[in-house]
């Protein structure tokens, strides 16, 4: 152990000869990793952000698709559904996207049956008549009203219609909110122009958690116009998305990690003639090519683990510190409306172990070969050159 810790101690003095040549080496080597590790950082909270949000969504949701597209439902489907073994309630919800072109963003409209009460995530009220509507944190901050004010939005007759403002939600919700105006349903219907006998879909309720898979597939065998949802395939489409875009962003930053190899590899074949020749005087002063050896492991070993941790400690700052503005756009959407939300801090281990092997072991690699051949070849010749 302490031939080793001298061996680390001459390293350390070595490295620092060379120091700003180290330096530029490590601050390449750290954006690597911090690119990476950012998307990898970026994609894991995402997704547990979205798991934690559909926790509360519906067990079993009811579509209806006419020409392969989500089209509106019969109200009259609630009776043929509820009618199954295991359905506990059967619920028509109405709602739809509404394009604004003063912001040009697409909001999310909801209707409500009835009026029903105030919600912890919310500053004010729900609306409790057809003049009267709720937004999201997003909606506010584009039109820029507040509790109290007017929210003016052209229906399907391009008519210009005048809600209050009643609540809005607050912050902690906007990841589910952002974009939400919530509606009286009869105020929704009349704005979308939506017949009573039609709703957008259906929220079915279970009793047993077991049995939503055999239920799906009563109800498509029942309403074969119909297309079941349940919980699990929404967090399974979200995986999925998510999944996709970060392997577009991985395989582009794949490109500079490929980049970065070929830099390590260029500069440790290219061992500089200072470098030869204090392999060679140490070789000339009795030093074994294992002692050689273990100079350049601990000098590969400190530069790499050096610049994993600032890589790693940045793309932890530019995700949960900054909101990994440079990402955010790709990995979230679409919509105009971006949620402005506080990711909570999750690591997968496992990605990061996996990025630091695909990362230290090749500059390892790159660091020891080319100096073992040096090592082996006579001192004399190595400091002649």
């Amino acid at each position: 152990m302490l031939r080793q810790l001298k061996i680390l101690e001459f390293t350390l003095s070595s490295l620092l000869r060379r120091k700003y040549k180290n330096l530029s080496l490590i601050t390449v080597y750290a954006f690597t990793i911090a690119t990476l590790g950012s998307v990898l950082f970026l994609t894991h909270a995402l997704k547990m952000e979205a798991t934690g949000s559909l926790t509360t969504a519906p067990e079993l949701v009811v579509q209806r698709v006419a020409a392969g597209r989500h089209d509106l439902i019969p109200t009259a489907y609630t009776e043929v559904i509820s009618k199954l073994p295991g359905v506990a309630s059967v619920t028509p919800r109405v709602w739809g996207y509404y394009y604004d072109s003063l912001i040009k963003a697409n909001l999310t409209l909801v209707g409500i049956s009835s009026y029903q009460g105030d919600l912890e995530l919310l500053e004010g009220r729900l609306p409790d008549n057809a003049e009267e509507c709720a937004i999201g944190r997003g909606v506010a901050i584009a039109f820029g009203p507040a509790i109290g004010d007017d929210l003016v939005l052209e229906d399907s007759g391009k008519s210009r219609t005048v809600f209050k403002i009643t609540g809005i939600f607050r912050a902690e919700s906007n990841l589910l909110t952002n974009d939400l105006v919530v509606l009286q349903e009869a105020a929704l219907r009349d704005f979308f122009s939506m017949d009573q006998k039609l709703a957008t879909d259906l929220v079915v309720q279970v009793h047993n958690q077991r049995e939503i898979k055999t239920l799906a597939k009563k109800i498509k065998y029942n309403l074969p116009d119909t297309r079941p949802i349940t919980r699990d395939e929404i967090l399974h489409t979200y995986d999925t998305l998510f999944n996709w875009r970060s392997g577009m962003m991985l395989a582009v930053a794949v490109a500079a990690l490929i980049s970065f190899c070929i830099l390590a590899w260029d500069k440790a074949t290219g061992i500089s003639a200072e470098e030869k020749q204090e392999i060679g005087v140490l070789k000339a002063i009795g030093w074994e090519t294992s002692d050689v050896l273990a100079v350049k492991f601990w000098e590969g070993t400190v530069i790499s683990l050096t610049s994993f941790v600032l890589g790693i400690l940045a793309a932890w700052i530019h995700v949960f510190a900054f909101g990994a503005p440079a990402l955010v756009p790709l990995l979230k959407g679409w919509s105009v409306l971006f949620p402005e939300f506080q990711l909570t801090p999750a690591v997968d281990f496992y990605q990061v172990f996996v990025l630091g092997f695909l990362t230290i072991v090749p500059y390892l690699a790159c660091t020891v070969i080319p100096s073992w051949k040096t090592a082996v070849t006579e001192p004399e010749y190595v400091m002649r050159g």
